[in-house]
């Protein structure tokens, strides 16, 4: 418990902390060929999407050799809020494809108590931070599919041996 204490505490909500593990190694190189680093998360990939919100394509390289599973954390960090949660992916794997996940893979609870990707809704002008974080985990996690959001990113900071992120943003209609 003082785990998960530390990580509600050190992000506000339970996002998951850089210094839980001390000098975890950020070596994990994430991108995706319909994002960017710093620009804006395209429409497709946000409330404002025409039909149904779909969760972009991600890749990955970079992880420890020893990784026992991957997780997939999409959050923001400002108003601590995790719209999307993966565990338990297979370390030899290096993509998730547009609006898929593996059927080996589990969805475990977003910041709204759904297992699917919870797309972005900022207000126009309001500015955000989407990250897109792989974490290598020294094992699987002992959670069932659906588990609950502090669990799973307790389990999750607990097991993680390195990270890396793509970060993108709301596109403002203002500057500062």
């Amino acid at each position: 418990m003082a785990a998960g204490t530390a990580l509600l505490a050190s992000t506000g909500c339970g996002v998951l902390s850089s210094d839980l593990r001390g000098e975890m190694p950020t070596d994990i190189n994430v991108s995706s060929p319909m994002m960017q680093e710093g620009e804006p998360l395209p429409v497709a990939y946000t409330c404002g999407a025409e039909g149904d919100p779909v969760s972009p394509p991600l890749s990955w390289s970079g992880l420890p050799d020893d990784a026992g599973s991957i997780a997939l954390v999409v959050d923001d960090p400002r108003d601590a809020v995790v719209f999307w949660l993966v565990y338990d992916l297979d370390p030899q794997l290096v993509e998730l494809r547009q609006n898929t996940v593996p059927a080996d893979a589990k969805l475990g609870q977003n910041s709204a108590g759904d297992t699917a990707y919870g797309a972005p809704c900022p207000e126009e002008g309001d500015v955000h931070e989407y990250r897109f974080t792989v974490y290598a985990l020294d094992g699987t996690l002992d959670l069932p599919e659906g588990a609950a959001l502090d669990l799973t990113l307790e389990a999750i900071a607990e097991q993680a041996v390195a990270r890396g992120s793509l970060v993108t943003n709301s596109e403002s209609t203002t500057s500062d």
